[in-house]
């Protein structure tokens, strides 16, 4: 375990069928590899002692033996190792044979964990051999030692209690109840499958599917191990199909018809807090028998499991322009609901930045939608001291493209003689800053009443995080549409659009390379003088911040590791470590800016909406929450 993660594999080995000793010695290299790379929890398929097309040897006493005998030699391999392993091995319990998860580790036989949906239609005829182990509650002795036999055991970390590991074995999935509802309920938020699926057309697929969704209705990892190489071809072929899941996404595959391991490490923390973020999670105290485990913590520990920089962003090129796409849609099509309903037009301020330029655009497919003009949108920019020469160039520039008028009001002289009538002191401070953005609100909320139209805000879910915003400046709107967009993502849904719609292309790429700025502060010689990410850092790290401590309530010691380990070479340390400070401390003293935000939809997983799924006091304090 390293910051609540647990590193686990699925194995395939190639066996030789019937023979367990031989399948010992290929078990233990791959154990003796496993442990090689730290890996915690390894699984191996069904039945990988003797082979699971054993037919009819199933019932010699000389294959059982020879399983037991493998068991307990792969067992002494496993002797001061922490590492828990789970094999597939027929089992006799009261004169009746098994299909069998037998847990080791440290030398120690822990349980045996029986097969419950025993399949005897099409190529199977597992009720020729096997017995369904559901109901049975016992025990088995092996070398004079007993083990519990039990479909209900539970292998629970000693120290921790989130780490609860219960298996079951490939058809136990298949079924309409399968057992990992009531292992899940009882407390395991890792389950494994030992399993022996033949591959057939289609069968992979649907295979991932029931793993994929089964992790993700129980928010619970997901182990599978399929047998491969060694069974028998005369009627069917193993794939050594190997998936662990993670919560309801795929987190590694293994390829098809190779044998081997797949690593990945497992985020007990996000599970725990998924369950408890969902609150209809079901709970009961079940019959399960619990068995402790023990891991222990490795400072030595690398993870394989690799995390995106922009974790709001599909990391898929492929799909990247789908996700764009509806998006867009859905926000214009709640803005064109809301113009309809409240039978108003969009007023919109645009500066020439990233966000209300997607606004806008967002405004114009809302138009298209409902059928208007879009010269009927209401759109202004407001030059003041700060305003660049390269913003107000593609504020006309996006007109032109997008075919509407943006008509131009500029604040200087408005400001300055507000600024006179409260006797400011004249120095570029934050009065001097906020009355800008408080001017153009203004105009924009005056413009609204005078034409009969609601202000669309232009703010993103990053500045809305950060209290990027002046209070009752750009901070208020009657709709805001980038409420639950970051940054981030802001940047990809407009490049999207460029490359989607060619008019719209040289512009939106000018845009998209225009420095981030609130530009409130005088320019120099024309260019921008104020950048927000020299002040605040860089939104790629905050927005990956955000989506760790929001989304899956990380706390800022293992958001600085997953930030270390997703930037290595990117960002030094010490400027990853400064920005999360910036982000902590801006988050929890600007909850009262979020307390009375603007009605916009939720688009992704995560929104700031009072109303929604961020409610928090204004008063919260943030001093266990730092570094």
């Amino acid at each position: 375990m390293k910051n609540g993660f647990l590193k686990a594999a699925s194995a395939s080995p190639e066996i030789k069928l019937a023979n367990p000793p031989s399948n010992a010695e290929e078990i233990i290299k791959i154990i003796n590899k496993a442990h090689s790379l730290g890996i915690e929890l390894l699984v191996f398929p069904e039945m990988c002692i003797s082979g699971y097309t054993c037919g009819e040897l199933f019932l010699s006493d000389s294959l059982i033996k020879e399983s037991i005998a493998a068991i307990q030699k792969i067992s002494l391999s496993l002797k001061n190792k922490e590492m828990l392993v789970f094999i597939g091995a027929p089992m006799l319990f009261n004169g009746k044979l098994y299909s069998c998860a037998v847990s080791l580790q440290g030398g120690n036989i822990l349980g045996i964990v029986p097969k419950t949906a025993i399949p005897g239609y099409g190529e199977f005829y597992e009720p020729r051999h096997f017995s369904s182990g559901k109901g049975i509650d016992g025990k088995i002795i092996i070398d004079g030692k007993e083990i519990p036999f039990s479909a209900d055991l539970i292998f629970k970390d000693a120290e921790n209690e989130s780490i609860k590991i219960a298996a079951e074995i490939c058809e136990d999935l298949f079924i309409p109840d399968p057992p990992s509802i009531k292992h899940a309920k009882a407390g395991a938020s890792i389950i494994v499958n030992l399993s022996a699926s033949n591959e057939v057309i289609g069968k992979s697929s649907y295979r991932k599917t029931l793993i994929k969704a089964q992790s993700g209705r129980l928010s619970c990892a997901y182990i599978y191990a399929s047998a491969g190489k060694g069974e028998s071809v005369s009627d069917l072929i193993f794939s050594a199909h190997r998936i662990i899941a993670e919560n309801g996404v795929i987190l590694a595959e293994g390829k098809l018809f190779e044998s081997g391991i797949t690593v990945t490490d497992i985020d007990i923390q996000r599970l725990m807090f998924e369950r408890r973020r969902l609150n209809v999670f079901e709970t009961e105290i079940c019959a399960h028998k619990m068995i402790d485990v023990h891991f222990s913590e490795n400072p030595k520990m690398v993870l394989d499991r690799k995390f995106s920089q922009t974790p709001f962003v599909p990391d898929r090129k492929e799909i990247i322009s789908q996700r764009a796409e509806i998006i867009l849609q859905m926000q214009s099509r709640a803005l064109a609901d809301r113009l309809e309903r409240t039978k108003t037009e969009a007023v919109i301020g645009v500066s020439g930045g990233l966000d209300s330029c997607l606004a806008l655009l967002v405004i114009v497919r809302s138009y298209e939608i409902l059928k208007r003009d879009r010269r009927g949108i209401i759109a202004v920019t407001m030059p003041g001291p700060g305003t660049s020469v390269k913003t107000l160039s593609n504020v006309s520039k996006l007109a032109e493209a997008l075919e509407i008028k943006i008509d131009e009001i500029p604040i200087l002289d408005a400001v300055e003689r507000h600024l006179k009538d409260i006797k400011h002191s004249g120095n570029k401070d934050i009065v001097y800053e906020n009355a800008q953005a408080r001017e153009r609100s203004q105009i924009l909320m005056d413009l609204a009443n005078d034409r009969g139209g609601i202000v669309v805000g232009t703010g993103d879910l990053s500045e809305i995080a950060l209290g990027w915003n002046t209070y009752n400046g750009d901070h208020i709107s009657m709709y805001g549409v980038n409420a639950s967009i970051p940054k981030t993502l802001v940047k990809y849904l407009v490049s999207n659009e460029a490359q989607r719609v060619e008019k719209y292309r040289e512009v939106l790429n000018d845009i998209l390379n225009t420095e981030i700025s609130p530009e409130l502060l005088p320019a120099k010689n024309g260019s921008i003088s104020q950048k927000t990410e020299d002040i605040i850092g860089r939104y790629i790290l905050h927005d990956f911040f955000l989506y760790y401590f929001v989304r899956f309530g990380k706390n800022p010691k293992d958001i600085f590791f997953l930030a270390q380990e997703a930037f290595k070479g990117v960002f030094p340390k010490s400027q990853i470590e400064k920005t999360l400070q910036i982000f902590i401390n801006r988050f929890f003293k600007n909850q009262f800016k979020r307390n009375c935000f603007p009605d916009g939809i939720k688009v992704g997983t995560i929104s700031l909406s009072p109303r929604g799924d961020w409610r928090m006091p204004s008063e919260a304090c943030e001093d266990i929450w730092q570094l």
